[in-house]
């Protein structure tokens, strides 16, 4: 084991039978294998920074063992990847490159905003941002980027309100499997290690999820897969387009391995070995009974003044789980994981961009049916009494006291539902978000996730959840696999 790392659980004594401490680099992995002269050197486990390092490493004589370095290079490389899905007959958002402000622009009006606009060969998402017209997009060029002919801006085209969906799956060259489907909680946009998500999904229709695990197997066919792989999609009113392929492991696999019981990492591991599927008696889908839900773990608390907005760059630093035969129940035990402790009474403070108010209605009805009350902002609460909900109204910052601020610091407001519709650090939601973190008040700031923490605070109203050990939710597995 190569690790730059010493945090994480890689690096634990007895993970591996040699551990080296040495920078990811191509001359230090190099100097191990000069030394070690492997058979095989296993490049999926590790996130992008290794996929890097793949053809480099075959150049020089080292035997990759899995998924092809050429294979890797044609998920990666955007025009062969086009070609590639185009033979296939799978949809991609409307993208393009660029390598200056002038072709950014020409793209984007091609394509139409809003766009998503990111540096290519990055990690964690980092510099990806969704910009909503030409002043937007020039301000990202001028500096959040360098471009040139080797690192052009990718330009796709942003799909509003569609759903995200995670795929793990594991090939052989002969059985492709897919390990699970995770639906996405929050809405396309949210990078996919900051998205709570569940597995299986709650409401992607059955003709969806039957395409996705044809898209699936038909993508690690195509690319020859031997290992492990995670496709990203999108489904925006029924219709599925691929996001991105990578043909390595993804930090989603310790979560489905826990809730459908298979070990993929162990599978695909002894799968680059030379071990087929069938060898190992993986060759369906697990199918289960029962719901996990991933939440992800941000360190807001530990940073204070930090806006906790969420989007493209990938912010959380862990992720929880939570298991139940209902929805509900679940997300709320993966809340409690991840130390966002959902009240039973009190205030929640709803405020929402114009474009989620009809959505806030049936959300904020639903909290007054569970006997909480409503305290909204001015536009909110309009919008909440024109459906017959009752609102406290509460002051702007600017407007005088007591504001939401005030309410907040006595320890009045236990919940915040809060999706923002200015940008900076200087905007009241800003400063809203900000006071909840130092008070440790949940904050929620996307309508799917609270339409989930409702279902969630439903679920402890009821009362008849209960707490089980992992092997027990495997012990009853129905139908076992699919197809």
């Amino acid at each position: 084991m190569v690790n730059s790392n010493p945090e994480t659980v890689s690096t634990d004594y007895d993970t591996s039978d040699l551990l080296f401490f040495e920078p990811l680099t191509r001359e230090d992995v190099l100097n191990i294998v000069d030394v070690l002269e492997p058979e095989g050197v296993i490049v999926q486990l590790g996130g992008q920074t290794p996929l890097n390092l793949a053809r480099g490493l075959q150049e020089a004589g080292v035997p990759i063992i899995g998924t092809s370095p050429d294979s890797i290079d044609l998920a990666e490389d955007r025009k062969r990847f086009q070609k590639l899905l185009g033979r296939l007959g799978l949809r991609q958002p409307p993208n393009g490159t660029a390598t200056s402000l002038a072709e950014a622009a020409a793209v984007a009006e091609e394509i139409g905003y809003p766009v998503v606009v990111r540096p290519s060969y990055v990690l964690g998402g980092r510099a990806m941002e969704i910009v909503y017209d030409g002043e937007e997009l020039a301000r990202y060029m001028a500096g959040a980027v360098e471009a040139s002919e080797d690192r052009p801006i990718l330009v796709d085209k942003f799909l509003e309100g569609a759903i995200e969906v995670d795929v793990d799956a594991v090939a052989d060259g002969e059985i492709v499997v897919v390990g699970g489907i995770m639906e996405h909680i929050e809405e396309a946009g949210v990078h996919s290690g900051d998205s709570a998500c569940c597995i299986p999904p709650v409401t992607l229709p059955e003709p969806v999820q039957m395409e996705i695990r044809r898209a699936t197997t038909a993508l690690a066919k195509a690319l020859e897969v031997r290992g492990l792989m995670n496709v990203q999609y999108a489904v925006q009113r029924d219709v599925l387009y691929v996001l991105e392929v990578n043909p390595r492991a993804s930090r989603t696999i310790p979560y489905v391995s826990k809730a459908t019981g298979i070990p993929l990492a162990r599978v695909g591991s002894l799968v680059m070995a030379g071990r087929t599927l069938a060898e190992q008696g993986v060759v369906r889908e697990a199918l289960v009974p029962h719901l996990s839900v991933k939440e992800p773990v941000f360190p807001f608390s530990r940073f204070p003044g930090t806006d906790i907005i969420l989007g493209p760059e990938m912010r959380s630093t862990g992720e929880v789980m939570g298991i139940d035969f209902e929805f509900g129940t679940a997300f709320a035990k993966a809340m409690l994981a991840a130390s966002q402790d959902l009240p039973r009474e009190g205030m929640v403070f709803v405020s929402v961009k114009d474009a989620d108010k009809e959505a806030a209605t049936y959300i904020a009805r639903r909290l007054r049916g569970l006997g909480y009350g409503i305290l909204a902002s001015r536009g909110t609460r309009k919008a909440l009494e024109r459906a017959g909900i009752p609102a406290e109204p509460v002051k702007k910052i600017a407007e005088g006291r007591p504001n939401v601020l005030d309410y907040l610091k006595n320890g009045e407001v236990v919940l915040v539902i809060n999706t923002p519709s200015g940008r900076g650090p200087k905007t009241d939601e800003a400063k809203i978000r900000r006071e909840t973190i130092l008070r440790n008040v949940p904050v929620i700031t996307t309508l799917s996730g609270a339409s989930a923490a409702v279902r969630g605070l439903e679920s402890l109203f009821r009362g008849d959840w209960e707490v089980r050990a992992l092997q027990d939710y495997h012990g009853v597995r129905q139908g076992t696999f699919w197809p």
